[in-house]
């Protein structure tokens, strides 16, 4: 993966981790990759890319390691991917989060304990709860 060398900092995010994953319908039209909010974004032409600016821990937790290619890459895990999508439902979409939280939560992708501890980390634990409930009951 191409990406994973031209960003070699960036995890695999958003869009481009639930493809991965292979959880919704969406096929991402460009490679979603977050990087540190302080670094400088690379600048890429020959790939279609898009950046999400994490920090803290919200960047540095929930990382997978996958080989793709012969490469090893930074993906997040699904239940840190659903967390990521509800933080930036305003850019990917609600619909789209939806999706995702009811794709995954169907195949058994994710616990409650870990959809927690990330919507926590990513401070969406109250707009993520209502939809939660609802696919609980």
């Amino acid at each position: 993966m191409l990406a994973a060398t031209t960003v070699p900092k960036g995890v695999v995010c958003l869009l481009s981790a639930l493809s991965f994953h292979q959880i919704g319908t969406q096929v991402p039209s460009a490679i979603w990759v977050a990087v540190d909010r302080r670094s400088r974004l690379p600048s890429v032409s020959s790939l279609p890319m898009r950046f999400a600016r994490f920090s803290g821990a919200a960047l540095s937790e929930g990382i997978e390691t996958h080989e793709l290619e012969g490469r090893e890459v930074k993906i997040y895990s699904v239940a840190k991917t659903l967390a990521d999508i509800f933080k930036y439902r305003h850019k990917v979409g609600l619909e789209v989060a939806l999706e995702a939280l009811r794709d995954a939560w169907q195949s058994r992708r994710f616990t409650l304990e870990e959809l927690d501890h990330y919507a926590r980390l990513c401070r969406v634990e109250k707009v993520m709860g209502p939809y939660l409930e609802s696919l609980l009951v």
